[in-house]
């Protein structure tokens, strides 16, 4: 038995490392996509029965705490998109030296914030 193990492992004061950080991020905008699916199914059904349910789903899509939650589910999609570029690119032996990998997790966090503000001022 290692008698060298340590007996207490605080977990706030390990540093993340970038692409852990994007890693962790990755898998929680998936989840968050998930468990909004229902969500976005609704929404769907509201926009095509018929034209009552779809001004009522134009009316409360109108107010700015709905509109926040789409361009926090909107960055979640685009996040999760650009990671997982990141992950096959990963996968197909490109980009897997520390300089890469590093580099890489910039990019997928600079792409997904700026697209989210470009496309959330457009939707605002």
């Amino acid at each position: 038995m290692n008698k060298n193990r340590p007996i207490h492992l605080d977990l706030r004061l390990i540093k993340l490392p970038l692409p852990g950080f994007v890693s962790i991020l990755h898998r929680v905008s998936g989840l968050l996509l998930f468990l909004t699916l229902p969500l976005f199914l609704k929404m769907l059904q509201y926009s095509l029965f018929s034209i009552e349910t779809y001004t009522q789903l134009a009316a409360t899509l109108r107010y700015p705490l709905s509109k926040l939650i789409l361009i926090s589910l909107l960055w979640a999609f685009l996040h999760h998109l650009c990671a997982g570029i990141r992950y096959l690119a990963i996968d197909m032996h490109i980009g897997v030296g520390l300089a890469q990998a590093r580099a890489s997790s910039k990019w997928v966090l600079f792409v997904s914030w700026g697209l989210t503000l470009l496309i959330g001022a457009w939707l605002w």
